[in-house]
């Protein structure tokens, strides 16, 4: 039984974390992401990467069975297991920078309950706002669900078709190698990315499932191998289906007729796995 009115006492919770943009995160990241390229004083992050930084730490021992921290601090204690970043709404008002020391507030906006043919759905809206000095660097809406584990025997759900034709693409292997170095990079204690025995026994997942994060960084990875002169201005992406380590999948783009930027991931059986939007401008 959720006792959503309890949870949403957790409405108006907020956290602040400062940090130095040091430059170890984004040249880790880059060899990771194959690219050549190095991070110095200075430098701009790439948009998405600022997400290595402001991370919260907790004690070992305060880990959940999952290896996320126990809930119940900032974010409510949904009593549901399965924990999903769902989706984000990004604006990138100016760089982050290498060496600069900025804040990021945290703030829990939102908490909804709804029931459905797969059961219970908890779905909590956090807002990130990344300041230098009370000016704004990055605002984002960031969408978490938390939802039961399947019943046994209950059918997989069929995700939507994704797009067949793009401009562009990139074919990607998602060995335990990459998984493990981003949960490394972002303080990402969660067992399903790297503890096969959990994510396929305990979880019933069919393999390691590739971090959402990691699937919307490198949508806009793909775009600046593309047009490496644009600027990402806006970029909003939401979870459609899971991606497994078992299978490579492939990063696709397109223009609109509007000038935005239609980025999603195309899974080994054709099915949707995220869908994204960026809008660009030209690099200051």
């Amino acid at each position: 039984m959720i006792d959503i009115k309890h949870l949403q006492k957790w409405q108006g919770r907020s956290e602040e974390h400062s940090d130095v943009i040091a430059p170890f995160p984004a040249n880790a990241l880059a060899a990771t992401l194959d690219r050549d390229e190095t991070y110095g004083a200075g430098a701009d992050l790439p948009p998405l990467w600022h997400w290595m930084h402001f991370l919260p730490l907790h004690k070992l021992k305060d880990s959940g069975y999952d290896g996320h921290a126990a809930l119940g601090s900032f974010l409510p204690p949904v009593p549901l297991p399965r924990r999903m970043w769902a989706g984000s709404r990004l604006t990138f008002h100016a760089p982050v920078r290498i060496g600069q020391d900025l804040r990021k507030r945290s703030e829990v906006k939102q908490i909804s309950h709804k029931s459905g043919r797969s059961g219970d759905l908890v779905f909590v809206t956090v807002q990130h706002q990344v300041t230098d000095a009370g000016a704004l660097c990055v605002h984002e809406e960031q969408d978490i669900v938390y939802r039961a584990p399947p019943a046994a025997g209950a059918p997989t759900p069929t995700p939507p078709s994704a797009p067949e034709q793009s401009a562009f693409q990139r074919n990607i292997s998602p060995d335990p190698v990459l998984l493990f170095r981003y949960s490394a990079l972002t303080f990402n204690g969660h067992r399903i990315h790297y503890d096969q025995p959990f994510c396929t026994g305990t979880e019933g997942y069919g393999g390691l499932v590739v971090h959402g994060p990691l699937l919307a960084t490198l949508m806009l990875d793909l775009l600046r191998r593309e047009m490496p002169r644009a600027a990402v201005r806006t970029f909003e992406f939401r979870a459609v289906s899971p991606v497994f380590d078992t299978h490579d999948f492939s990063v696709h783009g397109a223009p609109n007729e509007d000038g935005s930027i239609h980025l999603w991931i195309r899974r080994h059986d054709g099915a949707l796995a995220m869908d994204g939007t960026a809008t660009i401008g030209a690099a200051t």
